[in-house]
């Protein structure tokens, strides 16, 4: 078999459906539209979510909880996923997003404590957990609050 022998089976491509081209189509006159009605005029049809006056889906269900829209979304980052980076490198968002340790849209970077951290780095950052400041200067590190 040849890459100029290749077809698709039978059946698999459809014509579509050319309405208004005379009465001999079957789909000529009224187009398929059918005899007046809003969905005969041009133009015609409801907006999405109408149900026809009825009260909608979307306004009749209750509505639950807040959207703060003044809230900061946080990158978090343990130090155990600090020990790929080498002894005395410079550590910071770009670096991370780098080596895909984060990813998506964060205003802040936060550093947390899980595990261990047995490289010397230097890392810069929105924010620190107590503990997670603690182990990185405990490693011969640098902490520095971007």
């Amino acid at each position: 078999m040849r890459l100029h022998e290749v077809s698709l089976p039978r059946g698999t491509k459809k014509l579509r459906k050319r309405v208004g081209r005379g009465h001999g189509s079957g789909h000529g006159k009224t187009a398929g539209r059918g005899h007046k009605g809003q969905n005969a005029r041009s133009g015609g049809g409801v907006r999405p979510g109408f149900e026809g006056g009825q009260m909608p889906l979307q306004r009749r269900v209750p509505k639950r909880g807040f959207n703060n829209i003044f809230s900061k979304k946080v990158a978090v980052v343990n130090v155990e996923s600090l020990n790929v980076f080498k002894d005395g490198s410079s550590v910071d968002a770009e670096v991370l997003r780098e080596c895909k340790k984060i990813n998506g849209n964060f205003d802040l970077l936060k550093i947390l404590a899980r595990g261990d951290l047995e490289k010397k780095l230097i890392v810069r950052a929105n924010g620190f957990s107590k503990v997670a400041k603690q182990k990185i200067e405990a490693a011969g590190g640098k902490v520095e609050v971007v």
